[in-house]
């Protein structure tokens, strides 16, 4: 082992909550070191949310143009360049890498590249990547590692060497035939992306509804859209093996209430759930405990079972969305300052970004029902909203969910144009507990999609008597 060099705070991870951390406390003064193996600011920035958004929205760019003539305006043929869409995000990639080196070096945070591993309490080897190790302690230790993509354990699914979505954003090409493994939220947005693209596209979905966290009708919207697209989906379909390699030819075989059924494609995305990168790096050589799904044991205040140890993102079994994850950093900063936030008391919203979007906060049906919670709930399509008149935007609905028995709302859902956005006006009255009929009488400013809440929220039944 080489000599132990001592850090104030010692972070395994550059991911969202990481990085914040590490700038924040020594722009304070701390002597702060973040171990990566890889890219530069974790995840989302490189290989996930900022890229996926990026071919996204190329993609909505090739969808437009192809619909330009139902708007008045008349083009020649469309075809997509996935070389330049490829190209597009890597520079989007660079300049968010070049953004990161500066943000380290201004605030004094040392970034150590290299493949980290407990050896002992609070402290790390690394091995290098530009060759060498270092052995690097801390006061603090913060374990901030995320997720990695899961492949299920299919006869012939590893062997066919199956994209996930890291592989499917560096494609120069769009797949004649992309069979998709997983009906979930990743597996949808580059399902559709690379239909639009030009890729004929098939999603297999073992369960009975996409999304299966969703209320069903929110499911059964959304596969109207896919499929209105052209996307063809299967669901309750169980995947018995597959054959051949991504890229080149693939044969799936499904086990289905039919019978079997078999989907030949050109290329694979496997988009079945993400699994904690907890394993093979010596967490028990620092007496840190997983839980039962292997994450990191942690309580309320993110801390881990031994003391001074801390745990950030997806790791520490946070809900899997960047922005929970700046969350997390700001409630281990202030508890190591002596505050006490806890990860309990917060309200977490998610986006899917198809198009139209699927934007979601609080308490859906499902989830109110299993609590024993009495709702109230209102809907409205969306060709209910005026601003839709002159979008043509009209697919999809808004719904709210109100307390039985007060006026608190308790949840909201949207498929729609700009969801995220309208949601986020939903989600501050939330915060503000608000009654709903502050929202529904609000002067909102006409033509815009949040005007919608005065006409769901003047939908609620009225509390029982």
């Amino acid at each position: 082992m080489s000599q132990v060099e001592h850090f104030d705070t010692l972070i395994l991870g550059s991911g969202q909550g990481g990085k914040l951390l590490a700038w924040h406390l020594g722009r304070s003064g701390q002597r702060v070191a973040v171990v990566e193996r890889q890219w530069v600011g974790g995840s989302c920035p490189a290989v996930a949310c900022l890229p996926s958004k990026n071919e996204i929205w190329s993609a909505r760019v090739a969808y437009l143009a192809r619909h330009a003539a139902d708007f008045g305006t008349i083009t020649g043929s469309v075809s997509v360049d996935m070389a330049k869409v490829r190209e597009r995000k890597r520079g989007m990639v660079e300049l968010e890498v070049g953004l990161h080196l500066q943000a380290y070096a201004s605030s004094g945070a040392e970034l150590v590249m290299g493949s980290g591993k407990f050896v002992g309490p609070k402290t790390i080897e690394v091995q290098l990547n530009d060759g060498g190790t270092r052995t690097l302690s801390g006061d603090q230790v913060v374990v901030n590692v995320g997720t990695h993509a899961a492949i299920p354990d299919v006869p012939g699914l590893q062997a066919a060497e199956p994209l996930t979505h890291i592989g499917a954003l560096e494609l120069d090409y769009a797949p004649a035939h992309l069979v998709v493994l997983g009906g979930g939220y990743i597996g949808i947005e580059m399902a559709q992306a690379y239909h639009r693209f030009g890729s004929r596209v098939t999603i297999v979905e073992h369960g009975a509804q996409l999304m299966g966290r969703e209320d069903v009708d929110v499911a059964e919207q959304m596969l109207g859209i896919l499929r209105a697209e052209g996307i063809e989906v299967i669901l309750s379909a169980q995947v018995a093996k597959v054959e051949g390699r991504s890229g080149k030819s693939v044969r799936v075989v499904l086990r289905t209430a039919s019978g079997e059924q078999v989907i030949e494609g050109s290329d694979l995305l496997v988009a079945a759930g993400r699994i904690p990168n907890t394993a093979g790096i010596g967490l028990e050589k620092a007496g840190i405990e997983l839980n039962e799904r292997g994450y990191i044991r942690v309580n309320e205040r993110l801390q881990a079972v031994t003391p001074g140890v801390w745990a950030i993102g997806e790791a520490a079994g946070s809900p899997q969305f960047t922005h929970v994850s700046v969350d997390d950093f700001r409630i281990v900063r202030d508890n190591l300052a002596g505050g006490n936030r806890k990860t309990s008391d917060r309200l977490v919203p998610y986006t899917m970004f198809t198009d139209p979007p699927l934007a979601h906060v609080g308490l859906n049906e499902r989830e109110a029902q299993r609590q024993g919670i009495a709702v109230r709930v209102a809907k409205l399509p969306m060709s209910k909203v005026l601003r839709t008149l002159a979008t043509d935007e009209t697919e999809g609905f808004m719904k709210v969910l109100v307390g039985a028995d007060h006026d608190r709302i308790l949840g909201f859902t949207m498929i729609g144009s700009e969801a995220g956005e309208v949601m986020a006006a939903m989600q501050t009255a939330m915060l503000a507990d608000l009654p709903y009929q502050k929202l529904r009488d609000a002067v909102i400013s006409h033509l815009t999609f949040a005007e919608g809440f005065g006409a769901l929220l003047s939908n609620l039944p009225a509390r029982p008597a």
